[in-house]
């Protein structure tokens, strides 16, 4: 586990890997942890304010990765119809006490890069290894 950033109403964000391919990409594996006695709306904001992302649905398209060391903000890729490369279409309401697990790809940092802010709306931002 590399952090478990604390979101609004108990939802916690809990990053397990941050691992490059081959072909040039970051993906971050976590999940969404509900560990309250409510069930819990997503907000529309984890999708992020591009409308052309936005139309697709559900995703954590708002997620973004800052390399300080570069001074360079990622965002989560998109493919050639500008869907997210994360999770989509998950279940909402998060039920009480239930987690979802969830992924996001971004373009890699350079190799020089061994950590990475994370940040997502509603959540308390953090830093993250990339292995």
């Amino acid at each position: 586990m590399l952090g478990t950033f604390k979101g609004p109403d108990g939802i916690d964000l809990i990053v397990h890997a941050a691992t490059r391919d081959s072909g040039g990409f970051l993906t971050v594996y976590g999940e969404f942890k509900n560990t309250s006695s409510e069930d819990y709306t997503v907000p529309i904001g984890w999708q992020g304010l591009e409308q052309s992302v936005a139309m697709h649905g559900r995703s954590l398209g708002a997620m973004t990765l800052v390399d300080s060391k570069e001074r360079k903000r990622y965002y989560v890729l998109r493919d050639s119809d500008d869907r997210p490369l994360t999770t989509t279409d998950y279940a909402d309401p998060l039920k009480a006490k239930a987690s979802m697990d969830v992924f996001a790809m971004f373009p890699a940092p350079p190799a020089s890069t061994t950590e990475v802010g994370i940040q997502f709306p509603g959540f308390a931002a953090g830093t993250i290894e990339v292995s």
